[in-house]
Parts: structure tokens; C-alpha cells; sequence
């Protein structure tokens, strides 16, 4: 019976071992951690987090604002040339003192060739010059045998006078004052007739540089001698 015994035992240990020998315990998975892990194991491919510096770059680009929509702004007509500093003309009359020379002081008018004549030194070019050279050039010829040391000062008197034509009122030549524009010029000559085509007019400036000839707006400013020509409208 003890004999017995100990075959059952060793026969069930036997049975047991070979069991186990069958059916191997299963073994722990390594989840894959790339691409090459991920296809050797034949799962699912895992997704390792990216850098931060990477998730940066790849952000969602920043849409721009919307473009401005392009504006195009009508170029205002170009002002009446002038010189920056006055030169004188035809029509201009000049109060010219000679200090210490009563019969020299006086006022001359510069006339259509351009030049004023005094006593003494007879006729001095002015047009083209300021009131300054022109000063200049009367104490040089003064000094020239005349006068040893003159000093001579000139200024504007009365500009020379301005022109308007066309539609207004009463068209015609009339005396410049300083800061004139075009409106107040065409309120000298009567205002505007009833057929006047009243935001531009054409104006023709003459200096050292040569004619021109501008289509301006009534606010312009104006320089003596001027021209205005005021259009008629259609309608």
C-alpha cells in the first residue's frame, strides 16, 4: 500500500511538470517605442511626444490680417512756381533810400525793360533780382566815382499788379497784394459769372525760369504778374 502510494504521488508530479512543459507561462510585451519597434512587433505604432522646440514649429501658422484695401488718392495740381525769395519785374515800384542823399532817395518804377533809372547813375537792371541785389548793384555803381561809402536800402512798394479773364465780373488788371490766392482774386474782379466753372482755374506764372501755364484750385496762392483764366462750365 505505501508502495502504492508513492507511484500515485510521482505518477501526478509527472503529469503536472509535463502540463507546464506545454503550455510555457506567457512572457511580458515591450511596447514598442518607434517606427522600427513598432514593425518588428507587428502592433500598433506608437507616437513618442515631440520636443517642445518641435511642437513650436509645427504650430499652426498665425493667419495675417486681412490686407488693407488699396487706396489711390488723387494728386493735388502742382502750386504756382516762385522763388523763394521775391525777384522783381515790369510793374514793380521800389522805395530805394540812399542814406544821407535826399535826391537819390525816392520811389522808381521798374519798367518794361526791366530796369529803374535814378539820378547820377542812370539805368540799373532789376528785373530777375531781389530787392537786395538790386540794392547791392545801386551802392556799387555809387560807389563807382559817386559816393565813397553809400548804404542803400530798397524794399516793394507796390507789386506789380495781377490779371484776370474769363468768367468773372469784371475782368481786368488789378493791383497784388501779399497772400492773394486765386479767391480772393476773382472777389476783386466782381466774383464769378453765372456760367463760371468755379473748383479750377488755369493760371500763368511767369519767372527766371520760364512761363508755365497750371490748372489750379481757387484756394492757389498767387504771385504778382499772374495770370488767371477763369473757364466757362459746360453745364
Amino acid at each position: 500500500m505505501r508502495l502504492a502510494r508513492v507511484f500515485v504521488m510521482s505518477s501526478v508530479a509527472a503529469l503536472a511538470l509535463s502540463g507546464c512543459m506545454r503550455h510555457p507561462a506567457p512572457a511580458a510585451m515591450v511596447r514598442p517605442h518607434n517606427a522600427l519597434d513598432a514593425l518588428a512587433y507587428g502592433g500598433r505604432q506608437a507616437v513618442a511626444p515631440e520636443p517642445a522646440a518641435r511642437r513650436v514649429m509645427r504650430s499652426p501658422p498665425v493667419r495675417a490680417a486681412a490686407a488693407a484695401p488699396h487706396v489711390v488718392y488723387a494728386a493735388a495740381p502742382p502750386p504756382v512756381a516762385r522763388d523763394p525769395a521775391y525777384r522783381l519785374d515790369a510793374g514793380d515800384r521800389l522805395r530805394i533810400v540812399v542814406y544821407g542823399q535826399e535826391g537819390l532817395t525816392n520811389s522808381y518804377l521798374v519798367d518794361a525793360g526791366g530796369s529803374i533809372t535814378m539820378p547820377l547813375i542812370g539805368a540799373v537792371a532789376a528785373r530777375g533780382r531781389t530787392p537786395a541785389e538790386l540794392s547791392a548793384a545801386v551802392a556799387a555803381r555809387l560807389r563807382s566815382g559817386y559816393i565813397r561809402q553809400p548804404y542803400v536800402a530798397a524794399e516793394v512798394e507796390a507789386y506789380r499788379p495781377f490779371f484776370i479773364l474769363g468768367e468773372v465780373a469784371a475782368p481786368g488788371q488789378y493791383p497784388f497784394v501779399p497772400n492773394m490766392t486765386v479767391e480772393s482774386a476773382v472777389a476783386i474782379a466782381g466774383g464769378f459769372s453765372p456760367r463760371a466753372k468755379r473748383d479750377r482755374v488755369t493760371v500763368t506764372h511767369t519767372d527766371a525760369r520760364g512761363t508755365v501755364r497750371l490748372v489750379v484750385p481757387t484756394a492757389t496762392l498767387l504771385s504778382p504778374g499772374d495770370t488767371i483764366l477763369v473757364g466757362e462750365r459746360w453745364f
